[in-house]
């Protein structure tokens, strides 16, 4: 039974303007493991932004409940390439109190614009 969806987009260069005038931006959105690849290297703005909109469908999903911290749901992708949401904290508590049991995430980024989708089913 789906219990929730979200959507949402992130306007690239906006975000990515964000993240450079505000640099602590970063540690408040996203654990160190989503801020990086697998190769080390710091992730583009293109996938952040995607990451992002993901956590606000996260929420979306949810029914917009205050108090959600931004770190409790994390996005991350498994080696086929299938993007996947960790919850923990406030996330865990909300999504436990409706009920979800699973999670489905899309992530794109094309045109300027990054998009996630996430459905919570119970």
């Amino acid at each position: 039974m789906i219990i929730g969806v979200g959507i949402d987009v992130a306007e690239i260069d906006r975000f990515a303007a964000t993240m450079r005038r505000t640099p602590g931006m970063a540690g408040r959105l996203f654990l160190e493991r989503e801020l990086l690849l697998p190769s080390g290297e710091r992730r583009g703005y293109a996938s952040l932004a995607a990451r992002f909109a993901a956590k606000e469908a996260v929420a979306k999903a949810l029914g917009a409940p205050g108090g959600l911290h931004w770190t409790d749901a994390e996005v991350y992708v498994e080696d086929s390439g299938q993007p996947r949401l960790r919850v923990r904290g406030t996330v865990a508590a909300r999504a436990a109190e409706l009920g979800v049991r699973s999670w489905h995430v899309s992530l794109s980024h094309d045109a300027g614009v990054a998009s996630a989708v996430v459905i919570a089913e119970g």
